[in-house]
């Protein structure tokens, strides 16, 4: 269970105002993370908490495929990305990086900023503490919720090899 304060913004939240391209030249987060937001709103990172939840509207992450974006996200301490709807190649990075994401229409338009939400990834519930509001999306298949627990498609990828190795390969994806 997931649970923090919304930070909400509004349709074609991009790539270069998650992490605009001038800071682009490291991949450490350390370089990253101090800037993420900052021509969206330059208080961002200085109100985010560990755990908080970013709420967007539609096309949430469009713009260049810099898979740095959600990772930036996730190292200023979000936990989820709630949107209307993202942009492929944004939503394919977040789960490669373990940045959890989830696509519900209702609940972006409804939660505020500032309300505290509760997320059940594994459910797909949404439920706005403030308000008393429920919602649902569909929850990430397993193979994807796995990727998503075990912090992103690179360790996903390890542990695979690693049960190849011992003989305990699994035959689905």
């Amino acid at each position: 269970m997931i649970k923090g304060k919304a930070h909400k913004y509004g349709d074609n939240v991009d790539t270069d105002v998650i992490i605009p391209a001038r800071y682009c030249t490291s991949i450490n987060l350390a370089d990253l993370v101090p800037h993420c937001l900052e021509d969206l709103d330059p208080n961002f990172i200085k109100k985010v908490k560990q755990g908080d939840v970013l709420v967007g509207g539609k096309n949430f992450g469009c713009g260049s495929s810099r898979e740095v974006a959600p990772m930036t996200i996730k190292g200023a301490g979000v936990s989820v990305v709630i949107a209307e709807s993202f942009a492929r190649i944004f939503y394919r990075n977040s789960i490669n990086v373990g940045m959890p994401i989830l696509e519900c229409p209702e609940a972006a338009k409804a939660i505020a900023d500032g309300n505290e939400v509760e997320i059940d990834l594994a459910a797909g519930k949404v439920r706005d503490l403030k308000t008393g509001k429920e919602f649902s999306a569909a929850p990430f298949p397993a193979v994807m919720q796995e990727i998503i627990d075990i912090g992103g498609m690179a360790n996903f990828v390890k542990k695979r090899l690693s049960e190849r190795g011992k003989g305990n390969a699994k035959t689905s994806p």
